[in-house]
C-alpha cells in the first residue's frame, strides 16, 4: 500500500513537472496567410519573406510603414494593400535586381524560385538610404597638371559657369 502512495505521488509530481515545461516552452505560431504576392514564389515561407523585409528595411535605413500602410480599424499594417506607390517600386527594383544577376552574374534559382546567389542587392545602390543620390565623381587633377589631352591650365571644366 505504501508503495502505490509513493507511486502515486511520484507519478502526479512528474505530470506536474510535464505540465510546467509545456507551458514554458515557446508555442508554435500558425504562419500569417501570404496574399497579393506579384514577384515573389506563391509557396515562399513566411520566415523567408520576413527575412527578406528586414534585409530591403536594412538596405534602404526604412521601417516597414515606408512601403505598406497601416490598417486604422485593426491598427495593424495591411501587408497586402498596394495603397503606396514605393511597393510597386520596390517590386520593379526586386525584377531589376533579378535580371541583372541573371543576365551578368549567371545567378540560379532554388526550388522556390529565389535567387541563390548574387552579384548585386538592394544594398549595393542605397547604402542604407531610401532615395540614393546621383553623384557624378569630383575631377582629380594629380601632380603634375591636367591628364593627357584635357583642358589646358585656366580652362574651366565642361558645365562651369562662365567668368564675369
Amino acid at each position: 500500500m505504501l508503495v502505490n502512495k509513493k507511486l502515486t505521488i511520484i507519478t502526479g509530481l512528474f505530470g506536474v513537472m510535464a505540465l510546467g515545461i509545456a507551458a514554458s516552452m515557446p508555442q508554435q505560431r500558425e504562419e500569417p496567410k501570404l496574399v497579393n504576392l506579384k514577384v515573389f514564389p506563391k509557396n515562399i515561407p513566411y520566415r523567408l519573406l520576413d527575412h527578406t523585409m528586414d534585409v530591403w528595411t536594412a538596405s534602404l535605413g526604412v521601417h516597414c510603414n515606408f512601403c505598406h500602410v497601416r490598417n486604422e480599424q485593426t491598427n495593424k499594417m495591411d501587408f497586402a494593400s498596394d495603397a503606396k506607390p514605393e511597393k510597386t517600386t520596390a517590386r520593379h527594383m526586386f525584377l531589376m535586381e533579378a535580371k541583372i544577376n541573371k543576365k551578368f552574374f549567371k545567378a540560379e534559382k532554388d526550388s522556390l524560385g529565389m535567387v541563390m546567389t548574387t552579384g548585386v542587392n538592394c544594398n549595393t545602390c542605397h547604402h542604407g538610404t531610401a532615395h540614393p543620390e546621383v553623384k557624378i565623381p569630383e575631377r582629380q587633377r594629380g601632380p603634375g597638371g591636367p591628364p593627357p589631352g584635357g583642358p589646358g591650365p585656366g580652362v574651366p571644366p565642361p558645365g562651369s559657369p562662365p567668368k564675369g
